[in-house]
């Protein structure tokens, strides 16, 4: 049996796959914000016990967390210092000339993680050649390292410049430093958490990945030794940003690898289910409790990137292009000074929750509006597991309603408007932004709130077809569950693009190549299971950031360079609108992203069978003032080849499902729901 978590904001799910291809098991709880780990066991032994399966057959756990991510957001991290060149020592505060906002002129940067107290310098500087212009004072070191051991530290990171490429300095201060301080305490080198130039964004990735250090290796002892306690012998295995899976031991060493691996693994997740069904071009909109995330994917490829932001710091990851706006089904509604309706990005989370669930939530939130609409069951979620009081929803909703001075309708369908033009607007940011149609995309929705938004949305992108996969609410988990193990090792060139500058790539990939076979023994990947992907960035000489591009080793250096040079103008005119073709262009940096295919189970396929009746019939608010009579279906009574005329609400454990009057829905062969959108915008 295969297994795969994902642990949101507000729910917690588990998906399971039997690996006889017909059969997934799905399990949805509450998470447990204080200690996430209590929810992932808890919901574990519930689904062994409920389905009477057996613990040691169990082959492989993956895990999605946002652990990281909040530790950082409520700087609930570990303690730590930082030993840099002389000179160096306010670079973390001084960062980049550019504002987090460019019109807001009162917004700051967050405080620096690590005070400038424990920002020590010490005589040092290496030339971008390799010069000692100033040699490592190891005495300064030996004092850095007796005061900080004074000041009760969890981590320090050593950071030099140039260390990327020549990274003794470093390697030698932190032996050092290991031997100065007591045993308990971290000391990491900046150039092994990433090797590259740009010294800024390097310096904050390290001291990102030495804040996570304690409270993920925390976390991760809780969770492998709860699961230890279940009777399952597989390791568990970590999602990462970029959507593939690493190692806890990796995981304790690169925990900043993992900050952003829920959305990732939703990426993941449908990627196969939508290339499995043939559909390559797809926005992906995933809902939770907390925030909407949005991708896109052209040609059944996602999108990567190198750098981005957390709890407002830069980081340099390879990480799935994934955006995200605090528009969820907790999102909060409220008033602003100027007395407009606002939605998110507070959110009443899985605690206290939205007023609906009874928990002590007293604000309204989206799905306390979509209760109130008639589009969610007013008696219960989670297939009966969760009891909803819909009076709450429709008091908190009239007391905002009130306030706006417009009806208790118009307020609840003011809340879900205003979240799905958020939504809209991150969809906006990816696609049209970028030069993409959505009008070319099909709207992929999941999370357990996206299939209640996605006609909306669509209808406001041009989007004329909505696919919703068998279970919306657990697709993380199952991308977790599906993903292959993966790293990335790069490598900082900085040479023209010629065929002259061919060797010094080649050069870079042994060293690089024999990074990639240390991996895979380290990893116990079987030579058949072994891939790798090769990748230079490269720009116009003078500009200051790169595109990535394919890069193909087994050409001659003419022709591997021609072939390059032609990539980038092609993938230089399509970000920018143009291509100077007749510039100089520059190799930034060879990286290879080397991949461990896991054994992964198929994917059920249904057989058509008698369409089912309605359950009910359910009075729902669409749009306007007037409520239909809306037929309700279990999602497990459709089958491949049921159409469903609009309107209909089609409900399953996970998630609710809306089909709007006058929209059509069909039933495929992989049990998705394929959506067609009517054209007319309401």
């Amino acid at each position: 049996m295969y297994i795969g978590i994902d642990v949101g904001g507000t729910f917690t799910d588990i998906a399971l796959n039997r690996d006889d291809g017909s059969n997934i098991v799905l399990h949805k709880l509450p998470t447990t914000p204080d200690a996430p780990e209590r929810a992932i066991i808890s919901g574990l032994r519930e689904m062994l016990e409920e389905h009477g399966l057996a613990a040691a057959a169990v082959r492989r756990i993956a895990h999605g967390t946002t652990v990281g991510t909040n530790a950082l957001i409520q700087r609930r991290c570990g303690k730590v210092a930082v030993v840099t060149s002389q000179g160096f020592r306010d670079l973390l505060e001084i960062g980049r000339q550019t504002r987090p906002r460019v019109y807001d002129m009162h917004l700051d940067f967050p405080a620096p993680l690590v005070d400038r107290h424990l920002r020590i310098e010490v005589p040092q500087r290496r030339l971008a050649d390799g010069t000692a212009r100033i040699a490592l004072d190891e005495e300064a070191v030996r004092r850095a390292g007796a005061t900080l051991a004074a000041e009760a530290v969890d981590c320090v990171v050593v950071c030099f410049l140039h260390s990327y490429a020549y990274p003794e300095d470093e390697n030698r201060t932190a032996a050092i430093l290991r031997q100065a301080l007591p045993a308990g305490v971290r000391v990491l080198t900046s150039a092994s958490v990433y090797p590259e130039f740009r010294e800024y964004e390097r310096f904050s990735t390290a001291v990102l990945n030495a804040a996570l250090i304690t409270t993920l290796t925390s976390y991760l002892e809780r969770l492998t030794d709860g699961v230890a306690a279940l009777g399952i012998t597989a390791e568990v295995k970590i999602s990462q940003s970029s959507g593939g899976l690493m190692s806890v031991k990796m995981a304790r060493e690169l925990p900043v690898r993992a900050s952003l691996s829920g959305p990732a693994a939703g990426v993941q997740g449908a990627l196969r289910r939508a290339t499995e069904a043939g559909f390559l071009n797809i926005i992906t909109l995933d809902v939770g409790g907390t925030s909407a995330d949005v991708a896109l994917l052209r040609g059944g490829r996602p999108v990567e990137v190198s750098e981005r932001d957390l709890a407002g710091f830069p980081v340099r990851i390879p990480a799935m292009d994934v955006n995200a706006v605090g528009a969820g089904g907790g999102s909060i509604a409220w008033i602003d000074r100027s007395g407009l309706l606002k939605v998110g990005p507070q959110s009443a989370g899985a605690v206290p929750g939205p007023a609906c669930y009874n928990l002590g939530g007293t604000e309204a939130t989206v799905t306390d509006a979509n209760v109130f609409l008639g589009r969610l069951n007013a008696e219960a979620l989670l297939g009966g597991k969760m009891p909803i009081r819909s009076d709450l929803s429709a008091a908190c909703i009239d007391s905002l309603a009130r306030k706006l001075g417009v009806t208790t309708d118009a307020a609840a369908l003011g809340i879900v408007n205003v979240a799905c033009a958020r939504m809209v607007k991150a969809i906006r940011a990816i696609s049209v932004e970028r030069g993409h149609s959505p009008r070319d995309f099909v709207l992929f929705v999941y999370g357990g709130a996206g299939p209640l938004h996605a006609t909306d949305v669509a209808r406001d992108l041009g989007i004329g077809r909505i696919v919703v996969p068998p279970n919306p609410g657990i697709l993380c988990a199952e991308g977790a569950m599906n993903a292959p193990l993966s790293v990335e090792f790069v490598r900082t060139i900085l040479a023209p693009l010629d065929a002259g500058n061919a060797g010094v790539l080649r050069e870079a990939s042994a060293v690089l190549g024999r990074q990639v076979e240390e991996w895979f023994a380290r990893e116990e990947v079987p030579a058949a299971q072994r891939r790798t992907a090769w990748t230079v960035g490269a720009r116009y000489v003078g500009q200051n950031y790169e595109l990535t591009l394919p890069l193909e080793l087994s050409l001659d250096d003419r022709a591997m360079a021609a072939d390059m040079a032609e990539k980038f103008h092609a993938a230089h005119e399509t970000s920018y609108g143009f291509a100077a073709r007749s510039e100089p262009i520059q190799i930034v940096n060879l990286a290879v992203k080397a991949l461990g295919m896991l054994e992964i189970a198929d994917l059920p396929q249904f057989e058509p069978a008698e369409p089912g009746l309605p359950r009910e019939l359910r009075e729902t608010l669409f749009a306007g003032t007037t409520r239909v009579s809306t037929p309700v279906f279990d999602r497990e009574a459709l089958t491949p080849g049921h159409v469903i005329v609009g309107p209909a609400i089609i409900e399953q454990m996970d998630t609710t499902v809306l089909v709007f009057p006058g929209d059509s829905c069909a039933v495929d062969r992989w049990g998705n729901l394929v959506i067609d959108v009517r054209e007319t915008v309401r």
